[in-house]
């Protein structure tokens, strides 16, 4: 996930992919990179801009067996967050464990 929350409809998308796929029993990760670390921000105030919040769909990821919830520690950094802002327990991981794991994978989604 590498996009802002709102303003677009990437990031609901993403996750209703993510939970499709989680269904059917897949072995799936997630990780938020780039403005994507904006989706974990706990207690976003959606009113004003008349969206949905996505806490309640991120919450239900570990309902799903998504229990892998990996965040570019320097996306964190550079926007001044830290795991203490999220809305979820996540992994972080450093530029070099996230080109490990992307070579790792059979399959990749970006949203």
């Amino acid at each position: 996930m590498r996009h802002a929350p709102y303003g677009r409809s990437l990031a609901r998308e993403g996750l209703d992919a993510l939970m499709a796929s989680a269904v059917f029993d897949q072995d799936l990760s997630l990780l938020f990179i780039n403005d994507g670390v904006f989706q974990l921000k706990e207690s976003q105030n959606t009113e004003s801009i008349r969206q949905k919040n996505l806490e309640k769909m991120l919450a239900a990821l570990s309902l799903y067996g998504v229990n892998d919830i990996l965040v570019d520690q320097q996306a964190l950094e550079q926007r001044q967050l830290s795991v203490e802002d999220l809305s979820l327990p996540v992994i972080t991981l450093s530029a070099t464990e996230i080109a490990d794991l992307f070579q790792q994978q059979h399959v990749i989604f970006q949203f």
